[in-house]
């Protein structure tokens, strides 16, 4: 899904239009026990408690794809026969009216609950600590607009219905006691612990929007955290055994594989031009709304890697090490490989962290045999808010 497939599905939660038709819950304790479950119809909600639910949603279609948002995809004989993709598809095609699917994908998050989740609270405090948890489904049918060659919307000729399911998981947690003003008596009276549903730490959207009709080959996925994308739940809820790698160990990994594959000449030089260039690359893609997010593969990182003034060697190099770690054919998404927003120097005793379009205020110096870094004093300096001069 691009960025305009997702803001298209986003519209769709508005509190004030009501077009979900319903929602389906689950609540669950800390170890995967069911306390109650519902099933409301989306025009019955109060206004606030509709906008609540809008808001929970639309979180699963926000954050960084790549990162927070991951395309899960289906083999052919997992859409054939694949009892994941029969339920997903069973609850859609239900409108969350299949009594037997809706239950048997809530176990399934359930047994999430109880691999990952809080389950291991052994203590009695660590158990009245841990979150309980909210399960979540709503089902929402889209009557596709038509659209001419010149881009004009024509709801009137929509032939189409995207029927799609959302669905998230929110931690609940338990608030403090504290002191509440009552406007009744213009007071402020005791307010007892209660449970507050969090925003949701993962949720999905099946199957995915693509080119403004239904792809039932894939789902898009979303995880709070990046750096956990919830293995057990990937694998209860859609049945894939080879799991993604997390973007932070993406990063993390890129980066060894660079260093140690450049070897002398991964040089400050070098990285700020391949940073320079990559970030480049992202803000052109990102600039295309219809466009998917930017993968590269071996070749293109090549390229750049060539571009940036290494050597053959070192390219090849590099080439035979990205096989050997990430595979001869895999893409990574290119917001992981650099963070387009940031461009930071460390050293054991300083920080520096500086605007990613003026990295070239940073440079590397050698002076009496001692290596430096220097860092151009553009414009005004403050030293802990006091602004400093400079004597000649």
């Amino acid at each position: 899904m691009n960025q305009r497939d997702i803001a298209e599905i986003r519209r769709r939660l508005n509190p004030d239009k009501r077009y979900p038709t319903v929602i389906r819950g689950c609540y669950a304790d800390h170890a995967g026990q069911v306390i109650s479950t519902f099933a409301q119809p989306i025009y019955h909600l109060p206004q606030e408690e509709n906008e609540k639910y809008m808001s929970l949603f639309k979180k699963v279609l926000s954050g960084t794809q790549g990162q927070n948002l991951l395309t899960m995809e289906f083999s052919a004989s997992q859409v054939m026969d694949g009892a994941e993709h029969k339920i997903l598809s069973d609850m859609r095609d239900s409108g969350l009216t299949d009594e037997d699917a809706v239950n048997a994908y809530f176990e399934r998050a359930l047994q999430w609950i109880r691999e990952e989740g809080n389950a291991d609270a052994q203590s009695v405090n660590e158990q009245q600590a841990a979150s309980n948890y909210l399960i979540l489904l709503l089902h929402d049918g889209y009557d596709i607009a038509y659209k001419d060659n010149n881009g004009e919307t024509d709801n009137e000729q929509s032939t189409d219905v995207f029927s799609y399911i959302l669905g998230c998981i929110c931690p609940v947690k338990q608030t403090k006691p504290a002191l509440t003003y009552f406007v009744e008596d213009s007071f402020f009276h005791a307010r007892l612990a209660d449970w507050a549903v969090a925003n949701p730490e993962l949720g999905f959207m099946f199957p995915a929007y693509e080119e403004r009709s239904a792809n039932i080959y894939c789902a898009m996925y979303y995880t709070r955290d990046a750096s956990n994308p919830h293995e057990a739940y990937i694998r209860n809820v859609f049945g894939v055994e080879e799991q993604p790698m997390p973007a932070a160990a993406q990063t993390e990994t890129f980066q060894t594989v660079l260093q140690e594959s450049l070897a002398e000449e991964c040089s400050m030089d070098v990285l700020q031009a391949v940073h320079e260039t990559m970030r480049t690359m992202i803000e052109e893609q990102k600039a295309d709304k219809t466009a998917e997010p930017l993968k590269l593969g071996k070749q293109e990182v090549k390229q750049v890697l060539e571009d940036c003034g290494v050597s053959e060697e070192r390219a090849a190099a590099f080439e035979e090490q990205y096989d050997q770690t990430f595979g001869a054919y895999a893409e990574l998404p290119a917001v992981n490989l650099v963070t387009p927003k940031q461009f930071k120097v460390e050293t054991p005793s300083v920080s520096i962290r500086v605007d990613p379009e003026r990295s070239d205020l940073i440079e590397t110096r050698v002076i009496d045999g001692k290596c430096y870094i220097l860092v151009l004093a553009d414009g005004d300096v403050q030293v802990n808010g006091v602004n400093v001069k400079f004597n000649a």
